[in-house]
């Protein structure tokens, strides 16, 4: 059986992983193209 300090240290593993998967996700579908007009002179 793990012990409480490796359940603690898998747990926020795990957290930081998950941490902006979302936007991630949205980003890759939608693409990261710049928010303001290209101005080609």
């Amino acid at each position: 059986m793990p012990s409480r300090m490796m359940k603690t240290k898998t747990a926020r593993k795990i957290r930081q992983a998950r941490k902006g998967k979302a936007r991630k996700r949205k980003e890759q579908n939608k693409g990261t193209t710049p928010k303001f007009a290209i101005h080609i002179d």
